[in-house]
Order: C-alpha cells, then structure tokens, then sequence
C-alpha cells in the first residue's frame, strides 16, 4: 500500500473514531464540544481492556495528540 492510501485509511479510522464519539455523545443527551469529545478520545486510548485494530490504535493515538483539537482546528 503506498503512502497516499495510507493516509486515506489513516484519515477515514480518525473520522469514523471522532465520529462515533460525538454520536454516542448527543445519543446520551451530552452537548459533543471538542474539549469533551478530546477528553472521550484519551480515555478510550488508556483503557487497555477493549481489543482495537492497528488502524483504529494509530488514529486513536494522533487524534489524542494532534494540536489544534482542543481549540477545535480539526475537522472530519
């Protein structure tokens, strides 16, 4: 697989990832602000219980780090 696909995959796990959480979050009634969904997003990356793919743990792990998140620069 070459790098630009890669990436693609990489990109589509992060969104479905992000995703996933701001739908679970309006379905339990909670307003899905970028700070709260950050802070869902580190929690799921330090509970070592649930078996994740390699895909879903590498987007996991850049979305907990990438800059701009937590202002809300990151969009899907």
């Amino acid at each position: 697989m070459d790098k630009k696909a890669k990436d693609d995959e990489l990109y589509q796990e992060m969104c479905r990832v992000v995703g996933k959480v701001v739908l679970e979050m309006r379905d339990l009634g909670q307003e899905p602000k970028h700070i709260v969904i950050a802070g869902v997003v580190r929690t799921m990356l330090a509970n070592h219980k649930i078996k994740r793919s390699p895909l879903t743990d590498e987007g996991v792990m850049l979305i907990s780090g990438v800059r701009g998140f937590e202002e809300g620069g990151v969009s899907c």
